[in-house]
């Protein structure tokens, strides 16, 4: 039997919010885990891909003699222990649920998740492809990842903004591991439109009492934007110091790496200088190119051709319909 099937005494999630990156996932965790019969970890865990190294770069660490890296095989019982230690604080009556924004865009995620004992919920978020993906662009830049503009990042590296859109493949590719009926698709900007009627399903979707979510809960927009002050200094800090990126998961890990022997040190003491210099503040992304979004547009309308088929709903019209206006970001 695979290491990835979880044993009897680990505790596990009943469901899982695997929304697209930059669609939600933030503002429904939050909404959800106001429910007093649902436990959710604050922080997304990965665990089911954490050894992507495509969806997860910057979980690797490299010394410049050896790598440090999150290999179940090496340690089944410590990824275990480690996995349930987060839902610890949930009590017995109450459904455990995580969020994992690369779930959806990892194939073997979804292999891993259909292996389970137990038939895990999940809610899947998509949001206009060319919207998330320019979010995401920021979430890149505030994070230390994003080295370019956002034109040259399509120019020098697409995967990295791009590939997290394409929910076609990625949604055909899911279900031929999970069941349709375990999933439930819910479209970003029909939530915005009427929460309490997407919220409504939801629940009962997860087996909960949607009258007992309280009422402010659903008001709730959590993970608003934000962006550096000056963004072209952020992003020539993040080209100089690429290291940079992946300093707030070194203590979130299973396998932590050695933190003299991968000179945290020196990235640390930039990134608060940095921040002194240039804080994040309040505001949304300054508008995307008109002829950028005019590209994306085109090219996601064409990959995506299909979709409306495999959910058996109208998805694209919402996002690519004449009459679109130029949507929050």
């Amino acid at each position: 039997m695979s290491n990835w099937v979880l044993p009897d005494h680990i505790r596990t999630p009943d469901f899982i919010i695997c929304g697209a990156m930059k669609s939600g996932t933030s503002t429904l965790h939050y909404i959800l885990s106001q429910h007093p019969k649902v436990f959710i970890p604050d922080e997304e865990i990965h665990f089911f891909d954490i050894d992507n190294v495509f969806e997860h770069p910057d979980f690797n660490y490299f010394d410049g003699s050896r790598w440090v890296s999150q290999r179940l095989d090496d340690d089944p019982p410590k990824f275990w222990e480690w996995y349930a230690s987060h839902f610890d604080a949930a009590h017995e009556d109450q459904l455990v649920g995580e969020d994992s924004t690369t779930y959806i865009s990892s194939e073997i995620a979804a292999k891993r998740i259909a292996m389970q004992n137990k038939r895990l919920k999940l809610i899947i978020l998509l949001r206009h492809p060319t919207d998330r993906a320019y979010s995401q662009y920021w979430h890149l830049v505030r994070t230390g990842r994003a080295t370019h503009s956002f034109e040259d990042t399509l120019r020098y590296d697409p995967f990295s903004v791009l590939h997290r859109s394409l929910y076609l493949e990625q949604l055909t590719n899911f279900l031929r591991h999970v069941p349709r009926e375990q999933l439930k698709v819910v479209v970003f900007e029909e939530f915005m439109a009427d929460k309490a009627k997407v919220l409504r399903e939801l629940c009962e979707h997860i087996g909960i009492d949607y009258d007992r979510l309280p009422a402010q809960a659903s008001e709730a927009h959590v993970n608003g934007a934000q962006v550096p002050r000056h963004p072209g200094f952020e992003v020539a800090k993040n080209r100089f110091f690429r290291s940079g990126g992946n300093l707030s998961y070194r203590a979130r890990l299973p396998i932590c790496p050695d933190r003299a022997g991968m000179h945290f040190g020196f990235a640390r003491l930039v990134n608060v200088a940095h921040r002194r210099i240039n804080p994040l503040v309040k505001s949304k992304p300054p508008a995307m190119v008109a002829a950028t979004r005019q590209l994306l547009d085109s090219y996601f309308e064409r990959e995506l051709d299909g979709l409306n088929e495999l959910l058996g709903r109208d998805v694209l019209s919402c996002w690519f319909g004449r009459d679109r206006q130029d949507a929050p970001r």
